[in-house]
């Protein structure tokens, strides 16, 4: 009689996983388990350290006892002078300027404590920081009702009728979680209508994406066109949202022919895409298709967040193969060297990639909603604890715009290419160091010659600027140029051509050579203002062989590339 076979260890401990990952949310535990560890063990062996953590500590109870004191006299006694979060004059008040004033002094004990210990491992200490500013968030008396007088002010003369409305938004919004709808106000902004608005077809599509072609709108056209490759955790639409946000439209309305990848969302079936098929069926399959599409032409190639990660692995790989059908590479807050990730590095360890795997192996694929929830910690207090004020204590509904309906519609992500990615780029930097496989070869960034413009963003928690810097000294382009764009990873980016809040910072190199480290850049750089889209508009216009060139055909039918059907085509309409 046949007998079944006990389970083994990694089955069990993946089974483990996977249910601790559905309390935690995905996060693995066990890193911040050890960061505590760490933490305490050196702040209990240095006396320094508790000496001054107990010095805070006093100082922090005399202060919020005398101030107390003060304050129960009832007259106006603001907490603080210089934090915005308690400016109002009801925080002037007791009780309140007391419960304001202890919030503040416990932060600075709180941050006093978790900085600066000697002999912690400096990855335990970003953790310890980032659960202290957690802690902190969800202990302000500002996010909460009972601790806010301006809260409750505001409930007093609505006679308690915000909270209904705020409850009404809680069940709406509870409803839309566990049935799997968009956030409220998403509906008005409908893929085809209100976004991804530049009349287009879809001239190639296979297993993995479909490729979108813009026609230019001008009677004469810059005789290179434009393949952009953006990120496969984001709908392609990002670059083209409403008509004053789109790149694509402002693209063709100044002479340039666009071709779009639109990646397809991935299900469980997908599971086993990596780098490899990104790069042969995707990218090169678009490139081949844009290629013969607009014959004896090369193409201006452009990437987005991992898309241009992917697009200087493609660009190093044709290189190396010789392929000189790229006439320019443009990084748009792209990573090639990951040795700083930033504050996305708090999500990655072979503890958390070993949660994570445990996670994708039955679905096959990582949800949207669990790549949003770990962005969204990174900024708590404004897309999270903001939010939920002003959505279920002061009932008000946030409007939506183009970009919040777009990051509502999420992606998933392959778990084979997931995996990959975070072990061989993030976890061992794999690129940066020239080790990277991709088609069976190891891929050299230095073979890309090709000139190079990488855009930055000032405020990018996703790929901090400092970081994308790195790309300069991995590749060996003798025409160069850093910018460095006002805004964060998204809104950075999609400035629109007129955006009088936007600035950017720009520098060429016209050797393979020179070095400059990111201060020296700061130094030398030259400052404008506005939208960097123009600019970046211009230095196309001057890398293309002539701007007189015929329209394009739309697709070519002998070759293979006939018309499938009208942009945006189906795969961007794929929940």
């Amino acid at each position: 009689m046949a007998t079944s076979l006990p389970p083994s260890n990694d089955n069990i401990m993946q089974a483990l996983r996977t249910q601790l990952a559905a309390v935690t949310g995905g996060i693995a535990p066990d890193d911040y388990i050890q960061a505590w560890w760490d933490w305490y063990l050196n702040v209990s062996s240095g006396p320094e350290k508790q000496n001054s953590i107990a010095q805070a500590s006093a100082k922090a109870m005399i202060d919020n006892f005398s101030f107390a004191m003060q304050a129960a006299s009832g007259q106006a006694l603001p907490a603080a002078t210089d934090d915005k979060r308690f400016a109002g004059s009801g925080w002037n008040q007791w009780p309140f300027n007391v419960y304001a004033r202890s919030f503040l002094n416990f932060s600075t004990v709180m941050n006093d404590a978790l900085s600066g210990v000697p002999g912690i491992a400096p990855r335990s200490a970003q953790l310890m920081q980032f659960m202290g500013k957690q802690t902190m968030d969800a202990l302000n008396p500002a996010n909460h009702l009972a601790s806010n007088p301006e809260l409750l002010e505001s409930t007093r003369a609505q006679s308690g009728q915000n909270l209904v409305r705020g409850f009404k938004h809680w069940l709406e919004d509870l409803d839309r979680t566990l049935n799997h709808k968009p956030p409220a106000g998403v509906e008005n902004f409908k893929v085809g209508d209100q976004l991804a608005i530049t009349p287009g077809k879809v001239v190639f599509r296979n297993e993995l994406m479909e490729l979108l072609q813009y026609q230019a709108q001008t009677p004469q056209v810059h005789a290179e066109p434009i393949l952009i490759a953006p990120a496969w955790i984001m709908k392609y639409y990002i670059l083209d949202l409403s008509p004053a946000n789109s790149l694509v439209r402002y693209l063709v309305e100044k002479g340039h022919t666009v071709f779009m990848i639109s990646w397809k969302n991935p299900n469980a079936a997908d599971r086993n895409l990596g780098m490899d098929d990104y790069v042969q069926r995707g990218f090169l399959k678009a490139l081949d298709a844009v290629t013969c599409i607009v014959p004896n032409s090369r193409v201006h190639s452009v990437g987005y967040c991992i898309g241009g990660t992917l697009l200087s692995i493609a660009a190093a790989h044709l290189a190396k193969d010789s392929d000189d059908r790229l006439a320019s590479v443009t990084l748009l807050a792209a990573q090639t060297d990951f040795s700083e990730p930033g504050e996305l590095s708090l999500f990655i360890s072979p503890s958390q990639l070993a949660m994570l795997e445990a996670v994708m192996q039955k679905a096959g694929v990582l949800s949207s909603d669990k790549m949003t929830a770990a962005f969204a910690l990174l900024r708590s207090n404004d897309l999270l604890w903001a939010p939920a004020i002003n959505n279920y204590v002061k009932g008000k509904r946030d409007s939506v715009n183009d970009l919040m309906a777009w990051n509502a519609d999420g992606t998933r992500m392959p778990w084979r290419m997931h995996t990959d990615y975070l072990k061989h780029l993030y976890l061992q930097n794999d690129l940066a160091r020239g080790e990277f496989m991709v088609c069976g070869g190891k891929i050299d960034l230095s073979r890309i010659e090709a000139p190079i413009v990488v855009v930055g963003t000032e405020t990018d928690h996703v790929a901090p600027w400092r970081s994308v810097f790195k790309t300069r000294a991995l590749t060996r382009s003798s025409d160069f140029t850093f910018l460095l764009t006002s805004g964060g990873h998204n809104a950075g980016i999609v400035s629109g051509p007129v955006h009088p809040k936007r600035r950017f910072r720009e520098l060429t190199w016209t050797d393979a050579q020179t070095q400059l480290s990111p201060e020296q850049w700061l130094e030398r750089s030259t400052a404008h203002q506005g939208s960097w889209w123009p600019w970046w508009q211009q230095w196309l216009a001057t890398h293309s062989s002539r701007s007189d060139a015929a329209l394009p055909s739309v697709g070519n039918a002998p070759a293979g590339y006939g018309i499938l059907g009208d942009a945006p085509g189906e795969y961007v309409l794929h929940r």
